[in-house]
């Protein structure tokens, strides 16, 4: 979910941290470790994460961002499990079979060897609600957090939260579908999120309906603020070491404004998250659960390189004509510039601009629910990998994306250049 914690030193306020101040970036570029309290009054230890700019990150802060991007709730069960009670409809009414329809996934490296042959011979029921409390026990269900604990002789389901990890992780599905090795970064388009909300018994009949709206692959992340209706495609979180504007819409200079959105306005952890340019200002409990974890998060996030195109899936000669094109007829490089193709860190675009708008179904445009009014350039490393396109998935394949740039800005390409483009953008 692009695609939320307190920076800086005691002298700096709660809203200019919230709102990722470059020049606190550029301190925290220049001081590798520090400790600092927080607006909030939590004391943390600070490493450098700089958007890619600084030294190589400590493998350690690493490792540990790494568990918090798996694992870590923030204390958001207060939302999932003591408002929207999602805790009760999965514990009765939501089998494997069921979740794995919805889009969530099975880290098959978190199963036991009794586990994995009673899948495989079919002594394990997948049509039972207990086995997706066994597997939540068994810290296998990728994103999802849940207490399980014996009432009257039974493992139940007592708490859940969610994780970064619901969101913008998927698996090889090396075991079934569904099932498999973590990919940490991978946006799941397979998760339908907004159904998944809408199964709460806490919400009335008009907001389930908004929700299930969605669709599997999507997420409107100001919905809830807002109260206008827009889904956005869910975003990689891979990809993003070297570029300042990691959103749709730029909104912050480093990745940690998104987790601190996220995590507070969103997921519901406990923390404060504040944006005078949209006065957005919420606060989630009386603690701050997600500051001192930005550093390390943030840093696991850079970590994740955008993946190589599977051997065999573009043909490489009419990619390097379609690098011709990208270059010259197209004018895709105008904008996708440098290694990582975006132009994102030097300047944003109007909505004029873009190709992507108007929204579908008359929705407002996106750009004008967030704090810049406008929109980057999209990285375009890794591009094969997450269809549909455009930050409302307009595009459903990447000739869409090509087609509609011809079409709207006059482009003149060939029926023959456009193919040689496609394949030069799956080689990315």
């Amino acid at each position: 979910m692009q695609q939320a914690i307190s920076f800086g030193t005691a002298a700096l306020d709660s809203k200019s941290l919230a709102i990722g101040d470059p020049s606190i970036s550029r301190r925290r570029c220049r001081i590798r470790k520090l400790i600092v309290s927080g607006a909030l009054g939590v004391t943390a230890m600070l490493v450098a994460g700089c958007g890619g700019d600084s030294d190589e990150p400590d493998p350690e802060l690493v490792a540990q961002g790494k568990q918090i991007f798996r694992f870590d709730t923030f204390g958001d069960e207060t939302q999932w499990t003591d408002t929207l009670r999602l805790h009760e409809v999965i514990r009765t009414a939501v089998d494997p079979t069921t979740a794995l329809s919805v889009g969530l996934k099975v880290d098959s490296e978190a199963l036991p060897p009794a586990v994995v042959q009673g899948i495989q011979n079919g002594s394990i029921n997948l049509k039972s609600p207990d086995t997706t409390v066994a597997l939540l026990k068994l810290n296998a269900v990728v994103g999802l957090q849940g207490k399980v604990e014996v009432v009257n002789g039974k493992d139940t389901l007592t708490r859940v939260g969610v994780t970064c990890a619901l969101c913008h992780s998927t698996v090889d599905n090396s075991f079934a579908p569904g099932i498999g090795k973590r990919l940490d970064g991978w946006p799941n388009r397979d998760l339908d999120p907004g159904a998944i909300i809408a199964l709460s018994p806490a919400l009335d009949a008009v907001k389930k309906a908004v929700y299930n709206s969605w669709g599997k692959g999507k997420y409107d992340p100001r919905f809830n603020l807002d109260g206008q209706n827009g889904p956005q495609v869910i975003p990689p979180a891979y990809g993003l070491k070297g570029i300042h504007r990691i959103t749709s819409t730029g909104d912050g200079t480093e990745i940690a404004y998104w987790n601190r959105y996220v995590g507070v306005t969103q997921m519901g952890g406990h923390g404060t998250f504040f944006e005078p340019r949209t006065g957005v200002n919420v606060t989630n409990g009386t603690d701050d659960l997600i500051s001192s974890k930005l550093p390390a998060l943030q840093a696991y996030q850079l970590s994740l390189a955008a993946p190589p195109p599977p051997a065999g899936s573009f043909d490489a000669s009419a990619a390097l004509r379609g690098s011709a094109v990208f270059k010259g007829a197209a004018r895709c490089a105008s904008c996708h510039s440098g290694l990582e193709f975006t132009d994102a860190n030097v300047r944003l675009h109007l909505p004029s601009e873009v190709v992507s708008e108007p929204e579908p179904l008359g929705v407002p445009s996106y750009a004008s629910r967030s704090a810049t009014k406008m929109y980057r350039t999209a990285p375009l490393r890794g591009l094969w990998q997450h269809p549909p396109y455009f930050h409302n998935g307009t595009a459903a394949t990447l000739e869409d994306v090509v087609q509609t740039y011809n079409t709207r800005q006059s482009l003149g390409l060939t029926a023959a250049e456009i193919a040689d483009l496609v394949q030069y953008l799956k080689s990315l």
